[in-house]
């Protein structure tokens, strides 16, 4: 596999275009519904560039059970975190796609963990992976990150409290040791940080290094960004070194990780273009607009070019201060009231009998 950051323009481009190219074929002849969508959308011309690829709405696998396998090679079923009467996505992996995901995953993540093992924290209750064939979006996540980790310890009770004294007994066994620390953040925030501060816990994790994502809504809601809840775990955890990353159920496997420059990137087998949210159109550099996400990996299930609710802004290529290659971008978050009438309504259109 190719290192995750070292690919320039160019080449990315061309190899990244072809695999997808090629997805998109492959989807077109094994998915009917993706295929019926896709041809009354008159997206299927010649593609050119990256930006030419067909993409779905992300909200259209609420809509729809969207596979491209057959129900027996199902080996496991993601499902996003919804609140209680949405729907929510399914997402049908195979033993190839499921396998491609992890190591995947592993690539992205070496140039922060190195390739050992670390002790592990998961910021997380245990009980959110009860179920082995029908996980979560946390389920997804907390699995697809414990490979980095060993001696796994979950640091919350079933009730959601904090598990002080077995919290304090394994800093105690792995004192001196780097110690990697797993979560979301508005999990972290919630029943770490602001437990820590309630209850007036001092704990002090040490020389760790904290990767978190997901729910930044509530934490801006209360007016704390990347920086602010950087320096308040710090303060109050001891934490010396955290890294966001931004990710979905739909594209589970691909994410964008934070440098040390505080930038998410692309790695090489993944891509971001950013859109108007009212034309569609592809924006400069510098831009807000609507994130799509492109990524070589989704083959059991339609998912390798995806227009997002997210808003973000591409802030440069090739040229990060960090040494990473790629697109280097930040989100700003969900958009208002996110529908996206006009494309969605496209897409299901296409579906109806």
């Amino acid at each position: 596999m190719i290192a995750p950051y070292h690919l320039e323009r160019q080449q990315k481009s061309a190899q990244l275009l072809d695999k997808l190219i090629a997805l998109t074929k492959w989807h077109m002849d094994n998915c009917q519904e993706y295929k019926a969508m896709i041809e009354k959308s008159n997206a299927v011309q010649k593609i050119a560039t990256l930006e030419d690829l067909p993409y779905l709405p992300v909200q259209v696998f609420k809509l729809l059970e969207l596979k491209s396998i057959s129900q027996e090679n199902v080996i496991k079923v993601l499902t996003s975190s919804g609140t209680t009467g949405q729907q929510v996505s399914k997402i049908y992996l195979d033993k190839d796609t499921s396998v491609a995901q992890t190591k995947t995953l592993v690539e992205v993540m070496k140039p922060l963990l190195g390739s050992k093992r670390l002790p592990m924290i998961i910021l997380d209750t245990k009980s959110v992976l009860k179920d082995r064939k029908s996980f979560s979006a946390r389920g997804a996540g907390i699995l697809g990150f414990s490979n980095f980790g060993r001696k796994h310890f979950y640091a919350l009770n079933d009730d959601m409290s904090l598990d002080i004294e077995g919290l304090q007994g394994f800093l105690k066994e792995f004192a001196g040791q780097k110690i990697l620390l797993f979560g979301f953040t508005f999990m972290i925030w919630q029943y770490v940080y602001k437990e820590a501060i309630a209850s007036d816990i001092n704990i002090d994790f040490g020389d760790s290094i904290l990767i978190h994502g997901g729910g930044w809504k509530k934490l801006k809601d209360e007016a704390v960004d990347s920086s602010t809840f950087n320096r308040l775990l710090h303060e109050q955890l001891g934490i010396r070194e955290v890294h966001n990353y931004y990710g979905m159920v739909e594209q589970v496997g691909s994410i964008f990780i934070e440098c040390s420059m505080g930038n998410l990137h692309t790695p090489s087998y993944a891509d971001i273009i950013i859109r108007n949210p009212i034309t569609f159109e592809t924006v400069p550099y510098g831009e807000q607009g609507l994130i799509q996400v492109l990524s070589e990996l989704p083959k059991s299930y339609p998912g390798h070019s995806l227009l997002t609710e997210d808003l973000g802004t591409i802030h440069g290529e090739d040229d990060c201060p960090c040494g990473w290659k790629g697109k280097y971008f930040s989100v700003a978050g969900r958009i208002p009231k996110a529908e996206l009438r006009g494309c969605s309504d496209t897409f299901q259109g296409g579906t109806k009998q």
